[in-house]
């Protein structure tokens, strides 16, 4: 049986760090993804597998504070190592994806007001994932 408290740790997050240089007064921002040990014992990794996974990951290292990312095909290509065709192929499997039946992402392409041409694709990381930005909470995991 599982506890609220298992169910609603956090897996992974997403952090900002801002650094300042006393020397040279420039500030630096990173953003880091943090796994937590809990992603692979409560088997989202296992269950997503490896290029599910990492396509994630490599999308998610786009989010904005709203969860929503936007990165090109070409961008989201280089990061995963792969060419652009591919790259697609890995983005249509997750994006259809369901972790306990909910999706962990979602995808939103547009057209352009006036010009008609495609822009990028909205993803939206959502909090079933347990990808949070910042401060946010994940959504709770059904205990199975």
């Amino acid at each position: 049986m599982t506890s609220n408290a298992q169910v609603e740790q956090k897996l992974v997050s997403i952090e900002s760090q801002t650094e300042y240089s006393v020397t040279s007064g420039a500030t630096e921002t990173r953003i880091f993804v943090k796994m937590y040990v809990d992603a692979a014992k409560a088997g989202l990794i296992a269950d997503m597998g490896a290029q599910n996974w990492t396509t994630l990951c490599v999308i998610a290292s786009f989010m904005d504070a709203a969860g929503n990312c936007y990165p090109t095909q070409e961008q989201i290509a280089r990061y995963l190592g792969v060419n652009r065709q591919t790259a697609n192929k890995y983005v249509r499997n997750l994006v259809n994806y369901r972790w306990r039946g909910h999706p962990v992402i979602r995808a939103i392409r547009k057209r352009g007001e006036g010009s008609g041409r495609w822009e990028n694709t909205r993803y939206t990381v959502l909090p079933i994932s347990q990808l949070a930005i910042f401060n946010a909470e994940p959504g709770a995991l059904d205990s199975g």
